[in-house]
């Protein structure tokens, strides 16, 4: 009978990131209803889902003695509840014989691994399930008879990129496309070649988890893959063979999927609007298509026949298709996070779970055909002999309506009886024969895999004992699973650090991107242990090393550009401990926070809400850009990545955050392109596909352009800069003609446009002299028409081929675009009519506050190389030379540092303080930290005199104001030179400016106006 997927959440504690940011909760529960609120409107009725469970997981609890987090409130979920709930139901239909699978999904970070496998006495499902399993294997054994047996076997594999690894399997880890997905007619999906493992105890399938973990841990940091991007699915095959009643042999089966899905967001917050690879990647494929399935078999069940399921679409819907509409009992556990900065993911996460419960699936008892049969006919049978007993029919309606065809039912039933008799001895001869030889073969298989057990045991053992006393690396991860599952040792003497190509091979190998045949050697003497950089970049602490530097307890060291480790030194462990000191285990957060600190990116002390964000955010793209950048430098792309901050006004708003992006620039021919930090991300995992297919040796690995996630078009539009106009005086009714100079990003001047505002009439002609307005308020009500030109551009980046201006005009969707102009002075001839039959107070406000935000976009020439220098040389030398030609001081944009509100709005058109990377030595450091904040003063001072320019403007129009009125009054229509070098303080025919101008345009306000 068809019966419901059961679906569960949970709600986890807030984790430290939003401790720090002051997260507000937005979720609660409340019997099995969950409930979300939005963020942006916390007041407003929240949205409400029904799930089969709802578990609060998110306070009223205590950590016991032993570490167990148990409950203090009726609300609170432990592990053992949601085990009760969910994972007993799981055992008690697995020795019956079915299915089952348990799905965990949710973003990275939510929890999911917590209830899956939990952590220290805190067992999530998958070990509890599995020791019960056991518990009760052994109890069946211990009366057992001669013919019962109950086999468990263990495979574990990994979908990453839609390429399936044998986790247990070290062999096929690396081959080429992964192991393939086979269907049989019967039976469905299946991984050919998938190795599965005879365990016979908890400890054998924790030891198979940990093996697979650390397989797992190495490919990714081999073929620099991002290991929340993959699924994991551990499937444990439970055989029972036991007699029945009659002595016949009944063989049950049951798989157990457990099943832990990438991060969910990784599939809706990714996608790169408008770019050409948009849907290149293969790595969000999976759970695009399982959400589509889930779709689809919701449908079916809602009655629409013609619905196609996609399982086809893509490699883990295949192997789940069992699990999501076939032969099987399924769970899913939805993991949520009860912080309002996760609202979207969460949201998101809640309606996947609601439509997954939708879903049926049929399970059946997996048995041979023979016993399923006979169990049929003995149902049959009861269901005859109740019959008879209630009354239904007779034996004597049996025996007549036999005779009735001539027959004599005695004697066939004695002939039946006597045939029977001999092919079940038959049967049973076959069957006791295969039981016989099944047994010796699985004896066979459990004697070896417990040898082979005992000597990874051993060396495991081994491994344990020596952490103890000498001093090692454990490796750092971004999955709290994956990290200290790499240990390397520094034993006494030299150890050379390189990569598997190294000969001889070195004493520490680490293979993976940037790593060197000789990166760096260690030396233990005498426990005083140190680390050099030979041809490779090694960081301690955050900074990079030019000289031999010693090695301290709980160190943080990084090879590469993201193989990041934690220096154990157990002798100075003992040591702090004897005096008292306390040293805090790194993570991986806070390692990486270290090495943006010493990249030039602040502490979080006394920063707002926003910055804190921007400053995560920074976190976490440093290390892409650095992957990114190695990639290109291995791959030989000649492109170098950098990180940049760009505020809203150099992004053409009036407002909002300041986002950070990733300059991609090519180091042949100089062109750059600006990539917002989706599109970055999107590129950056299609990069790692690359560099993985180069990495196995494909022959294929590079790809034409247009598929090449390192080269951009050259017809692709960038940002050259942005102008501000100011409108005040459109509200007078005057004109305005500017030559405004384009910044970009970074407050660098890239040219200058020339425009024109005009008031004129409805079709098009100059106004009178008496039209000026006094006041702006008397526009109210009135018409307003004016011409808005573009006339042109001058001195633009010498290697934009063509350009052109956009912009929106108060309540715009859309922008306006002028055509296509040449070279670097290109002629842009762009007039507009604008016409405001009756202007609205609010669009007055406008005119009087706001600005017009002109984009100046390009089109770079497309050389594929500058020549000189640069010809022949490789993306290494490239690099190199620049680095060679502009120092260390190469510099990474950072946001404008905090003070009072004027100075703290960009009023520079979004200029950004340059940053120092990480120094060198003290000295370089000092000297860098000197020049940032020289950097920074000037900066302070360009805004202090940008507001003192604006408050003798204001004071210089409102002058200027009070002088027209007079002489409008006086019949005057002319004012002398004179009169405004008096009022202007002897300026020159310095232009004049409004306050609000300058306050969003510094030196790049309005430099003339024309009386009418």
């Amino acid at each position: 009978m068809a019966e419901n997927v059961r679906v569960a959440v949970r709600v986890r504690p807030f984790n430290d990131r939003e401790k720090q940011r002051k997260a507000s909760l937005i979720i609660d529960m409340r019997g099995n209803s969950t409930y979300i609120k939005n963020p942006e409107d916390m007041g407003a009725e929240p949205r409400s889902f029904a799930f089969d469970y709802s578990y609060w997981s998110h306070d009223e609890f205590k950590e016991s003695a032993n570490g167990y987090l148990e409950p203090t409130g009726g609300r609170y979920a432990d592990q053992r509840k949601v085990f009760n709930d969910l994972g007993q139901g799981v055992l008690d239909n697995a020795w019956k014989g079915y299915n089952c699978s348990l799905f965990a999904y949710g973003q990275t970070g939510s929890g999911k691994s917590y209830s899956m496998v939990g952590y220290g006495s805190n067992k999530g499902i998958v070990p509890i399930f599995c020791e019960e399993l056991f518990k009760g294997v052994e109890a069946k054994k211990a009366t057992a008879g001669e013919n019962e047996e109950y086999q468990v076997t263990l495979s574990m594999l990994e979908i990453y990129n839609e390429q399936v690894r044998d986790l247990l399997n070290p062999k096929s880890i690396a081959q080429k496309g992964g192991l393939k997905v086979r269907q049989h007619p019967s039976k469905g999906f299946y991984v050919e070649s998938l190795v599965s493992c005879p365990v016979s105890s908890y400890n054998d399938i924790e030891n198979k988890i940990s093996e697979g973990t650390r397989n797992r841990t190495v490919a990714a940091t081999n073929m620099n893959a991002t290991s929340s991007r993959a699924h994991t699915i551990v499937a444990i095959t439970f055989v029972q063979k036991t007699p029945n009643e009659t002595g016949q042999s009944m063989t049950r089966t049951s798989v157990v999927n457990l099943v832990d899905l990438a991060g969910s967001e990784r599939a809706e917050s990714t996608g790169a609007t408008g770019d050409r690879l948009k849907e290149g990647s293969a790595i969000n494929q999976s759970l695009s298509t399982l959400g589509n399935v889930i779709s689809a078999l919701a449908d079916l069940s809602m009655g629409k026949k013609k619905t196609v399921v996609p399982y086809r679409d893509s490699v883990l819907t295949k192997l789940l298709q069992n699990a999501l509409g076939g032969n099987s009992k399924t769970i899913m556990i939805a993991a949520l996070s009860p912080a309002d900065i996760n609202f979207d993911e969460t949201l998101s996460t809640l309606r996947f779970a609601d439509r997954a419960k939708a879903i049926k699936t049929t399970a059946t008892v997996n048995e041979s055909p023979t016993d399923k049969l006979i169990r049929e006919l003995r149902e049959e049978n009861a269901r005859l002999m109740e019959l008879l007993k209630t009354g239904g029919i007779t034996l004597e309606q049996l025996s007549a309506n036999a005779g009735a065809g001539g027959q004599n039912p005695n004697q066939d039933s004695s002939e039946e009886i006597e045939e029977m008799k001999k092919a079940m001895e038959e049967e049973l001869r076959k069957n006791q024969e295969e039981i016989e030889n099944m047994k010796k073969t699985w004896q066979e298989r459990l004697a070896e895999q417990e040898n082979e057990n005992k000597s990874n045991v051993d060396a495991e053992l081994k491994k344990q004992e020596e952490k103890k006393v000498i001093p090692h690396f454990w490796n750092l991860h971004e999955d709290p699973a994956l990290t200290a599952m790499i240990v390397h040792f520094t034993r006494e003497g030299t150890s050379k650090i390189g990569n598997k190509n190294a000969s001889p091979a070195p004493e520490i190998t680490i293979s993976g991107l940037s790593i060197q045949k000789q990166h760096g050697v260690v030396t233990n003497k005498g426990g005083v242990v140190k680390i050099k950089a030979i041809d490779g970049k090694i960081l301690v602490n955050g900074a990079k090393i030019t000289k031999e530097t010693d090695l301290h307890h709980n160190d943080r060291v990084l090879f590469g550009p993201n193989h990041l480790y934690v220096f154990h030194h157990p002798q100075d462990e003992a040591k702090n401990f004897k005096e008292g000191k306390v040293t805090e285990t790194p993570t991986y957060d806070t390692a990486q926070e270290e090495i943006a600190k010493k990249a030039g990116f602040m502490d979080k002390a006394g920063k707002s809400e926003e910055d804190l964000i921007l400053q995560e955010d920074v976190i976490q793209m440093l290390p892409m850009v650095n992957e990114a950048d190695a990639m290109s430098a291995e791959l030989d792309k000649k492109v170098k990545f950098e990180l940049a901050l760009v505020s809203p006004q150099a992004r053409g708003l009036k407002g909002g955050k300041t986002e950070v992006m990733v300059k991609m620039r090519n180091l042949e021919n100089g062109n750059e392109w600006l990539w917002d930090r989706n599109k970055f991300i999107n590129r950056k995992f299609l990069m790692q596909e690359m560099y993985q297919n180069y990495v196995e040796g494909a022959d294929d690995w590079d790809v034409p352009k247009e598929k090449d996630p390192f080269w951009e078009d050259a017809d692709v539009e960038v940002l050259i800069g942005t102008v501000h106009v100011h409108l005040m005086s459109l509200s007078h009714k005057l004109d305005i003609e500017e030559t405004l100079t384009v910044t970009n990003y970074q407050g660098k001047e890239n040219g200058h446009i020339e425009i024109e505002v005009m008031p004129c009439t409805p079709k098009g002609e100059s106004l009178g002299e008496d039209d000026f307005l006094d006041d702006p308020k008397e526009l109210v009500g009135k018409e307003l028409n004016f011409k808005f030109k573009i006339n042109f551009g001058r001195g633009l980046p010498s290697n934009m081929r063509q350009s052109c201006c956009k912009f929106k005009f108060y309540l715009d969707n859309q922008y306006t675009s002028t055509a296509y102009g040449d070279g670097m002075n290109p002629e842009y001839k762009f007039e507009k009519l604008f016409k405001f039959p009756k202007c609205s107070q609010e669009f007055v406000d406008y005119l009087m506050e706001s600005v017009a935000v002109i984009e100046v976009w390009g089109k770079q020439k497309d050389t594929s190389s500058k020549g000189g220098a640069t010809l022949g040389s490789d993306t290494k030398q490239l690099m190199a030379r620049e680095k060679s030609n502009l120092g260390d001081n190469k510099q990474t944009p950072v946001k404008k540092k905090g003070g009072n509100k004027a100075a703290d709005s960009n009023k520079d058109n979004g200029v950004i303080i340059p940053v120092p990377p990480p120094p060198a030595e003290k000295k370089q450091n000092d000297q860098q930290v000197n020049a940032y904040k020289k950097q920074a003063d000037d900066a302070d001072r360009r805004a202090k005199a940008a507001e003192q320019r604006a408050a003798s403007s204001e004071s210089q129009v409102s002058d200027i104001r009070s002088l027209l009125t007079q002489k409008k009054r006086g019949g005057a229509d002319t004012i002398t030179i004179a009169e405004l070098e008096a009022m202007l303080g002897g300026g020159g025919g310095r232009s004049t400016t409004s306050t609000a101008q300058k306050e969003h345009m510094g030196d790049q306000a309005s430099k003339a106006c024309t009386i009418q």
